[in-house]
């Protein structure tokens, strides 16, 4: 029998693999004893580590994955786990997105994709294993969507700096699942409910409600209001405080004028012995500051006065639909409605709200056949 190259016996119980990689010279024990089939296997090896080596694609972790070479001469999206690939982006991405945005990445990142896939590395992640965790996701496509962003732009990343090769996420999005596509539920509060919460409110938290339920403005939006947006029969809707911060609304057109109905009018009114002597903000919290942000708003004023109302839950955020869902339900314009809570035009407000839209005037179209008589 001729002699092996590369390859020989170490001791009773091991074989040693004898190759060069980045020009370092590279001896790795297999233990398996040293049998004339074990030395054959052990040379083919040796053998597919040099092809690999000579097209690019060996991963040292892959042959060797106990060696201590293999962290230090595997790519690093190899060694480096999904969850600590996330940490990183979470740390570069602090001052280059605003203070809501991030937060709402972190929270995505600790609490769905960390739990989901933080242990596996960067180069074993896998498409079908991100399809098969959405799918056990029982909420809207949209949601998913934003929960794997931060991940999508990990992994971007990853794939611009070399440290994987193909990114499981590029040309993919999630699909809406066949009859399960779940909906935000639109249950607005009937008058009577509007009623007792308002009467269980003390006078200022009255006021708050109150015009929340006649305006349709954001919670964001009504936390940041000034005694200086309000000109005697209209709102200027100028900012909103999200997560402690104050910036501009949502969107372009959520900079507004809101037209104060009467029972608006009347709660802005009646805020006025309270806070307009400070002229600054319009609402403040039980300890005489602003509020923070709608979920400070949520815990410490709107869940208590339910509770004493004794009216079924529902978030904040539907004082706003039941505006709207009032406005559309006597007939008022679309177009007015949207303006009023700040969309771009009458699409959203129908597509949400259509259910209220009332039935066809029977005398519909009865001026326009005048006008041509």
């Amino acid at each position: 029998m001729g002699r092996r190259t590369g390859v020989r016996k170490t001791s009773a119980s091991s074989i040693q693999v004898d190759f060069t990689y980045k020009g370092m010279r590279c001896r790795e024990k297999i233990k398996i004893k040293p049998t004339k089939a074990n030395l054959a296997w052990a040379e083919r090896r040796r053998g597919e580590v040099l092809n690999a080596i000579e097209r690019g694609t060996f991963v040292y972790s892959e042959f060797f994955p106990d060696s201590k070479n293999a962290k230090l001469l595997s790519p690093i999206g190899h060694t480096r786990t999904v969850g600590q690939a996330l940490d990183l982006y979470l740390q570069s991405a602090k001052t280059e997105l605003q203070r809501s945005t991030w937060l709402d990445y972190k929270n995505s990142v600790r609490n769905k994709l960390q739990p989901a896939f933080g242990s596996i590395s960067l180069s074993q992640l896998t498409r079908a294993e991100i399809k098969a965790w959405v799918s056990t996701q029982d909420v809207t496509v949209k949601r998913i969507a934003n929960v794997l962003l931060p991940l999508r732009a990990t992994l971007a990343d990853a794939t611009a700096d070399g440290l994987i090769t193909l990114n499981p996420l590029y040309g993919w999005t999630p699909k809406k699942k066949a009859g399960r596509e779940v909906k935000e539920s639109v249950d607005p509060f009937t008058p009577e409910e509007i009623k007792d919460i308002l009467d269980a409110a003390p006078d200022t938290l009255r006021n708050m409600f109150q015009l929340a339920f006649w305006t349709g403005v954001r919670t964001s939006e009504l936390i940041a209001l000034r005694w200086e947006d309000f000109d005697g029969t209209s709102l200027h809707i100028r900012r909103a405080s999200v997560r402690q911060r104050i910036k501009p609304p949502k969107t372009s057109a959520g900079v507004r004028t809101v037209k104060l109905l009467a029972p608006a009018l009347e709660a802005i009114k009646g805020q006025k012995p309270h806070t307009f002597l400070m002229q600054e903000w319009v609402f403040l919290n039980p300890d005489g500051g602003p509020w923070l942000d709608d979920q400070q708003l949520r815990k410490g004023a709107w869940t208590p006065a339910l509770e004493r109302a004794g009216v079924r839950y529902r978030h904040p955020y539907m004082m706003r639909h039941t505006y709207a869902s009032m406005m559309v339900s006597a007939g008022e314009n679309m177009a007015w409605i949207a303006a009023q809570m700040g969309h771009r035009d009458t699409s959203m407000v129908a597509r949400v709200y259509g259910q209220w839209i009332p039935e066809a005037d029977p005398s519909a179209g009865e001026k326009a056949e005048r006008l041509w008589r």
